[in-house]
Order: structure tokens, then C-alpha cells, then sequence
């Protein structure tokens, strides 16, 4: 995978050394970019160490062939200036997409968010995240040390806020408490399995917010995992928030990339704090180009990972020493409970690992499975197998 990854930027380093010097080293560039789509798709998710599968992550995924087409025949301008012909596609797609006024291209998901969070709310206010957020967990507490936001966790059952909690947890104005400023939810929740909040519960946490004077913010980074999953059109999401991201290096199986989306004058705040936190890109368009091919043809697929996730989810549920709550598995993630084998969650992905299965670990007794392009059906009846092995293993020696 590093090998690929390695070749892709060298193809987009190609292009932009067209642009700087000559047409025989375009020349050289293209040829380097067919010998890359000449790669097997195969190659999706697997290491330079040959490990069979690969289930840590859907960020694992690789540019499809058309997607490195689209970088190669890109237009491109400078998009600081505003001139970037496929950023601004993008950008107009995304916006259509989510139904919201203006989108803005940033380079990544933990950037998409801070963008956000920074131009939802002032220093020194309160944000209510769900305690097992990604804003939360992942994002280098950014949202306190950049963004100057007092983080306030609430705690769910499936990632998805009660109404009466949050009601609970806004507290009085007074001078002697932070403002609160803003909502924020995950759809899909990632340490919560991949579950999905529906739009009926994204219309009771507005009400909330507007009973409050509160705005509600969308950390879409799987939003069409969950549009896919519910057989909806994002949109029904989208409405119930008043800005939100997504993701387009997961699922949507591009190198790199997130939009923001929301109102134009919120998007012209968020495209000043991008440039601050020295986000602003010149030919951007070679990554907008695999994003409106991902846009154009990646979102419907997401549904063959949901069902690789089931199958994959219903083949551990028999395995003597995992437990996984199948009813959780709504759309491409397995979360598996590792506590019956007697040994750590560590141990049961550094098994994995040596026995060519790849997994995150997520914290005590929780393994993390996630299914994506490049896992295909047979990949999960292989793995099955493994992980069935090791686990007997791991439960002898316990």
C-alpha cells in the first residue's frame, strides 16, 4: 500500500512539475500515471507486507483508475485566488449534495472540524460532544488548544444525544459559566460501531438547539455511510444541522480531502480560519478531481461494505471468546468485546497481525473491524477463519 500511495504522489508531483517546466515531462507524467492505473484494485487495502487483510480502517483505500484519470486531465488554477475550476465543482457539488448554500475544500477531516468548530463558535464558549467523539478522542484536543473551546462531554447509549440529557446539560446563562455556542454530533458514531442517527433524532437535538439559541454541527465524516444505510438522500440528515463536514478519504475511497458545508456566510468565515491555520491550497483541483468522482460514483457502493460488515459480524458472533451486538452493525464497522479470551485487546490484534489479519485496537477489551473497497466477501471468509484460529489460541493459553 505504501508502495502505491508512493507512486500516486509521484504521478501528482509529475503534474505539477508540467505546469513549472516542460510538455516532455508531461509526457513522462502520464506515462507514470497509466502505470499506475495499471495496479491491481486488489492491491486496495493490503501493506507492503503482504498481510491478506486489511481491516483497521476505511482511510486504508486506494484512488480507483478513474479517480487518477481525473487527477491527470484536471483544469487547474490557483484556488487561494479563488481559481481553481475543479475545486469550485466540488465545492458546488457538495453543497448540492447537503442542500446548504457554499462548501469549502480543506485537506482533512480533523481540519474540517476545527474549521468548523472555529467558525461556529467564539473562544472561551462551550461545545457539547459526545463523550465518545472523535472531536473528542482523536483530534489532538484541538478543539481547547486551537480553537480555545471549553468541550462539554454527555454520554449515549448508541452515540446519539436524548433530547432530555441535553436539555439537562444546558445550564442557565450566569456570568460564572461558559456560553454555550454550539451542538455537535457524529453520523455515523465510530467508537459507537458505526451507528447511525436517524433523522427524527437529528430534528429532536435541533429542536434543543433552537429552543436554546444554540447552532447544531454535523461531523459527517461517514454521512453517506449513513444515508446509504437508512436508503435516504443525505439531505434528510443535512436539514436538521446548520453546518457540517464529510469525509472523502474513507469510504469514498479518495487519497486525501473533506468538505465543509454550510451557509455562504459561514463558509466564507471557515475559508479565512483554513487560510489562518495555513490550510489554503494553490492547484487543489488534483485532489478536488477524485472527489467528484467519488461524488459521482463511490456513494451507492458504500452498501456492499455494509454487507460485508453483517457477514463479517455474524461469522465472529460464533467464534468462542469474541462477542460482537450484531444490532449494532448499521453500516461498516464491527466492534468486537475481546473480554472472554483472557488476554488483552492487544494481544488479540498483535495475533491478528502475525496471522496476516489487520484490526485497530479501541481500548480495553474493544477490537475495531472496518470494511471498505478493496474487502471483498471472500476477503471476510478468509479472515473468519484466522481470527476463529487465534482466538482458540489465545483462549488456550488464557
Amino acid at each position: 500500500m505504501r508502495v502505491l500511495r508512493a507512486q500516486f504522489a509521484l504521478s501528482c508531483s509529475c503534474l505539477f512539475c508540467y505546469a513549472l517546466f516542460s510538455s516532455e515531462l508531461h509526457t513522462n507524467c502520464a506515462l507514470e500515471i497509466n502505470r499506475c492505473l495499471k495496479q491491481p484494485l486488489r492491491e486496495a487495502g493490503k501493506t507492503q507486507h503482504n498481510y491478506s487483510v486489511d481491516l483497521r480502517s476505511d482511510t486504508v483505500t486506494l484512488p480507483t483508475g478513474e479517480m487518477l484519470d481525473a487527477i491527470k486531465r484536471a483544469k487547474l488554477g490557483d484556488d487561494v485566488y479563488g481559481e481553481d475550476p475543479t475545486v469550485k465543482k466540488l465545492e458546488e457539488m457538495a453543497a448540492e449534495r447537503t442542500g446548504k448554500e457554499a462548501a469549502l475544500l480543506v485537506a482533512s477531516g480533523t481540519m474540517a472540524n476545527l474549521v468548523s468548530l472555529m467558525s461556529n463558535a467564539r473562544r472561551g464558549e462551550l461545545v457539547f460532544l459526545e463523550s465518545e467523539s472523535h472531536m473528542y478522542w482523536y483530534e489532538a484536543g484541538s478543539v481547547s488548544a486551537v480553537a480555545g473551546l471549553l468541550p462539554w462531554p454527555l454520554k449515549t447509549e448508541t452515540g446519539a444525544f436524548n433530547p432530555e440529557d441535553l436539555e439537562n446539560a444546558i445550564r442557565p446563562r450566569n456570568i460564572h459559566f461558559p456560553e454555550p455556542s454550539l451542538i455537535c454530533v457524529e453520523n455515523t458514531h465510530n467508537r459507537h460501531g458505526g451507528t447511525v442517527i436517524t433523522p427524527k433524532q437529528l430534528n429532536a437535538i435541533s429542536a434543543v438547539a433552537q429552543a436554546h439559541g444554540l447552532r447544531v454541527y454535523l461531523d459527517g465524516a461517514r454521512l453517506f455511510n449513513a444515508a446509504v444505510a437508512l436508503k435516504i438522500n443525505p439531505k434528510e440528515l443535512t436539514k436538521h444541522v446548520d453546518n457540517l463536514m464529510f469525509c472523502l478519504s474513507k469510504g469514498l475511497s479518495c487519497p486525501v480531502g473533506s468538505l465543509v458545508v454550510g451557509t455562504q456566510d459561514f463558509i466564507d468565515k471557515a475559508r479565512r480560519i483554513r487560510k489562518l491555520l495555513g490550510g489554503g491550497m494553490r492547484q487543489a483541483g488534483v485532489i478536488a478531481a477524485p472527489g467528484i468522482v467519488a461524488l459521482e460514483t463511490m456513494v451507492n457502493r458504500l452498501e456492499e461494505d455494509h454487507r460485508n460488515a453483517r457477514l463479517l459480524a455474524a461469522g465472529i458472533a460464533k467464534i468462542e471468546g469474541l462477542r460482537v451486538d450484531t444490532e449494532r452493525v448499521q453500516t461498516n464497522i464491527v466492534m468486537v468485546d475481546t473480554s472472554g479470551l483472557g488476554a488483552s485487546e492487544a494481544t488479540f490484534v498483535s495475533s491478528l497481525r502475525e496471522a496476516g489479519v489487520l484490526v485497530s485496537a479501541m481500548g480495553k477489551n474493544q477490537a475495531r473491524l472496518v470494511t471498505h473497497r478493496g474487502i471483498e466477501k471472500e476477503d471476510i471468509e478468509k479472515a473468519v477463519p484466522v481470527i476463529a484460529k487465534v482466538a482458540k489460541r489465545l483462549l488456550r493459553r488464557g
